[in-house]
């Protein structure tokens, strides 16, 4: 999955890949790869992984309150998979009311996955809460973790809108009345809601990422996340500066330079 992504990163850089080609997850593990006789492993270089931000602000010890909580724990009252194509299959689950507001969650990453908190999100006496995991994530198949190459065929921006769609059908919904989504989830909402603008009533995207060069400059190679850990942002290029023969060019695009090592 990070080798993927790291080929994906530094693609940027040169060319306009689509980038749900990638399993994005925000932080990389550094692999290191030995092999004896005619088997081999992969085992995380901790040497490089550095310690947890400090508590600072001691929101960990006095956390922030806020006006109101998630809305109460709940279970489907539909699951299922649906068949894409492609070799895809979505693992999706409904819940709240079955006569309520149709709305759906886009998920992060791409490749995060949903998880039973994200229906919480919405009221389940108002709305008729749809989740799923996109391809390659979570409780679909083909999963990543488990055939990395089957989970990126045709595993694309288009496609994915495709398959809100055909989930939409599936469900007999005429039209969404919320779509929700965050950071990669909010790029793939626009991306939706652009396609199929008479199925969707309303957006509400929070964390937007529109996947421009310079969010992923800011991201992973010009230093943009240095002050919200310092020490991280350190190790992540000091492990490319120790094993580099031309730090000079490799520093400036530090994907690329991860890219080469795996």
């Amino acid at each position: 999955i990070f080798e993927k992504e790291l080929q994906f990163w530094s693609s940027m850089k040169l060319s306009a890949v689509d980038p749900v080609k990638a399993l994005l997850t925000g932080f990389v593990i550094l692999i290191m790869s030995f092999s004896t006789g005619a088997k081999a492993f992969s085992v995380a270089n901790l040497n490089y992984v550095s310690p947890p931000a400090s508590d600072a602000a001691a929101q960990i010890t006095n956390p922030v309150k806020y006006p109101r909580d998630l809305y109460p724990e709940i279970e489907p009252y539909e699951e299922g998979m649906l068949d894409v194509g492609d070799g895809h299959q979505l693992a999706y689950d409904v819940s709240g009311n079955p006569n309520g507001i149709p709305a759906i969650f886009l998920h992060g990453g791409p490749g995060a996955g949903v998880s039973p908190r994200v229906r919480r999100f919405f009221d389940p006496a108002i709305y008729n809460i749809v989740i799923f995991d996109q391809r390659g994530s979570g409780k679909s198949i083909p999963n990543a973790s488990d055939d990395l190459e089957k989970s990126l065929v045709e595993n694309t921006t288009p496609k994915l809108v495709e398959d809100i769609d055909k989930l939409r059908r599936h469900l007999k919904i005429d039209r969404w009345g919320l779509v929700l989504g965050g950071s990669w989830g909010s790029t793939l909402a626009l991306a939706y809601a652009e396609t199929y603008p008479e199925d969707v009533e309303s957006l509400l995207l929070r964390g937007v990422f529109l996947f421009g060069p310079d969010e992923v400059d800011y991201l992973f190679c010009n230093g943009g996340t240095y002050g919200q850990n310092p020490q991280a942002w350190e190790t992540y290029c000091q492990y490319i500066q120790d094993t580099s023969q031309g730090w000079d060019r490799e520093q400036k695009n530090l994907l690329g330079a991860y890219w080469e090592r795996l």
